[in-house]
């Protein structure tokens, strides 16, 4: 387990096909959140994501660790979006804020899909 398999949105990247198969070096096709750019295989100002390029020009795992979280109107822009998935990602990064990316990672190492439940 490892902060890298959570998506700035506080997607769990980990469950996703494309994710584990670019755990590879030879077989980068994911456009995911983080992968690549901390060894400079991608290039973060060519990213077309307002919200990824944010919170990796801070230095951020995710957007949990913003203080302006709450204020943001790129994330919470995302998360007014209509869909289940966009109020889940909210949840978790409420989660991780108040808990810790430990305690996230437990609960969503036992996930088969980007959100699940908080036991």
């Amino acid at each position: 387990m490892s902060i890298e398999e959570i998506g700035c949105c506080g997607a769990y990247c980990k469950t996703c096909m494309q994710w584990q198969k670019d755990r590879y070096p030879n077989e980068r096709t994911c456009l995911g959140c983080k992968l690549g750019y901390g060894s400079g295989g991608r290039d973060i100002s060519k990213a077309k994501c307002k919200m990824k390029v944010c919170c990796i020009g801070k230095g951020y795992n995710s957007c949990a660790d913003c203080a302006e979280y709450s204020s943001c109107d790129t994330i919470q822009g995302l998360y007014a979006k209509n869909g289940y998935k966009y109020r889940k990602y909210r949840e978790a990064t409420e989660f991780i804020r108040a808990n810790g990316y430990d305690k996230f990672l437990a609960i969503a190492d036992t996930w088969n899909r980007a959100h699940g439940k908080y036991k």
